[in-house]
């Protein structure tokens, strides 16, 4: 039964970030207090989220540092209490990786994001998943560890 909570809990929180487009991520700055960001998310294949971030940008300045990050998925859109409703907070860390592999995914989701997706201080960015804290509504809360967020079906 513990197995079946977790892949039903896991499954949850995955639709939460694949019907994602933006989301809030959380980064340290160079005097390791937090810094919050708005920006636009895809998934992998397994649910990895995926970002697409210009060098410029200080949310990537701080990744290059530290690449611990948190991301907020919001779920609770039409929501008329906001805190009834779902959302997710994915922790990990970001690298960048490999663009012919995932540009394709960030693009199929924010096709908009091709006008520049191309310029030379863009990179993607793949979050190595640690844990995700799952909130469902008052008093149903729960802890997610990777292997049960992430997608392992072929």
């Amino acid at each position: 039964m513990a197995g079946n909570k977790l892949e039903a809990l896991g499954e949850k929180a995955r639709a939460l970030l694949r019907n994602a487009v933006r989301v809030s991520l959380a980064t340290l700055d160079a005097s390791g207090a937090p810094y919050a960001s708005l920006v636009l998310v895809a998934s992998d294949e397994d649910a990895a989220p995926i970002l697409l971030l210009s060098d410029l940008a200080e949310h990537a300045k701080n990744l290059k540092r530290d690449p611990r990050a948190s991301l907020l998925i919001d779920g609770t859109a039409g929501f008329a209490d906001a805190l009834s409703g779902p959302r997710v907070t994915l922790m990990g860390s970001l690298a960048r990786g490999d663009p012919a592999r995932l540009k394709p995914h960030f693009l199929a989701r924010h096709p908009e994001a091709s006008l520049y997706a191309g310029f030379g201080d863009f990179a993607c960015y793949r979050m190595e998943v640690a844990r995700a804290h799952l909130v469902e509504g008052f008093g149903r809360i729960d802890w997610i560890e990777a292997e049960d967020f992430l997608d392992h079906t072929p």
